[in-house]
């Protein structure tokens, strides 16, 4: 075989693979709605309930959420080994398989290397997208610009830059996002949930292009004026919540505002429940038959199972009651 024909084969099989990556990113579900943080379920002795976490994102799917992520903050991502992160990520890939929503891999990392290890097998997963927080080591923003930029070289897929969970009081700047989404395209989407939160997403929203999609987060705390600032949608730790979430996503693009606001309203009560009562989360988890447990593992491997009164269980009750036009019960 000669030179020629041989550099011919290596330039067809180079752009080859250049339009399969572009055709994942083409092929790819939209990247709007409310996006559900899954919460990891653990069992009474600490492990990871893995067939609950699977029943949690088809759940999740059914109810209807345009999407979902795994692991994130809201995870217990701080608490999770690598080889528990791994196993959770090709579990998830294969329960959502054929599913209608988004399924979105979080391949954080403290630095560079340790993001690329997780990157690297989430690419092989091929999930519907990736979600990253900065390193934790990071020091500037030319850190942050190394460690996506290194991120974006790995897929084609939609990858989002969360905003938080990077270095102490460090925040990716608007400017560096816009940059990086200008060079990559498929890094243009955004969770963004970092203080002047609101002024950040305003400069946000008005770089679409080459921004595509700018998420609120904070539990959905924030979400009523956001979808009115013009925001793409949430993405938040709900999971319990996520036929109220996709409800509430629909009747705005439906331009039902009245009943926006009232779901809303109703959602804030027991978003309120959640923060007034510990461990009414994962009680509305059990009471929903997504979870078993309402254990959750501490730092240093501590397990913790939440108990609640007979007058917190009768609070949240009535919370939730007033959701019954928005969910079942």
């Amino acid at each position: 075989m000669s030179l020629q024909s041989t550099r011919r084969q290596c330039l067809a099989a180079i752009a080859g693979a250049t339009l399969a990556r572009r055709a994942v990113a083409a092929d790819s579900k939209p990247m709007r709605g409310a996006f559900m943080i899954l919460s990891t379920p653990f069992t009474a002795t600490g492990e990871v309930d893995w067939d609950d976490l699977a029943h949690e994102a088809e759940f999740v799917d059914r109810c209807g959420a345009q999407g979902m992520v795994w692991p994130q903050g809201s995870s217990s991502v701080a608490v999770l080994s690598k080889d528990e992160r791994l196993h959770g990520m090709e579990l998830l890939v294969k329960a959502m398989r054929g599913k209608r929503a988004v399924i979105g891999l979080g391949v954080q990392g403290k630095d560079t290397a340790e993001m690329l290890a997780y990157a690297r097998r989430a690419e092989e997963l091929q999930p519907d997208c990736f979600i990253a927080m900065p390193p934790s080591t990071g020091k500037s923003q030319e850190d942050y610009r190394v460690y996506f930029r290194a991120l974006a070289a790995v897929t084609q897929r939609p990858v989002i830059l969360q905003t938080s969970g990077g270095a102490r009081d460090l925040a990716p700047s608007v400017e560096l996002m816009v940059e990086l989404a200008t060079e990559f395209p498929h890094l243009g989407y955004i969770k963004e949930e970092s203080p002047p939160t609101v002024e950040r997403m305003l400069k946000e929203v008005k770089h679409r292009p080459p921004l595509r999609s700018v998420f609120g987060a904070n539990f959905a705390q924030g979400w009523l004026y956001e979808m009115r600032l013009g925001l793409d949608g949430v993405i938040t730790g709900n999971a319990m919540y996520a036929d109220l979430m996709a409800k509430m996503w629909n009747l705005h693009e439906a331009g039902q505002h009245k009943e926006v606001l009232d779901a809303y309203s109703k959602f804030l009560l027991i978003r309120n429940a959640g923060q007034q009562i510990p461990g009414a989360d994962l009680y509305v988890m059990k009471k929903r038959g997504i979870f078993k447990s309402t254990a959750v593992r501490r730092e240093g491997g501590k397990v913790a199972e939440a108990k609640l009164s007979p007058e917190a269980v009768a609070e949240i009750d009535s919370r939730l009651a007033a959701l019954k036009p928005y969910i079942e019960l």
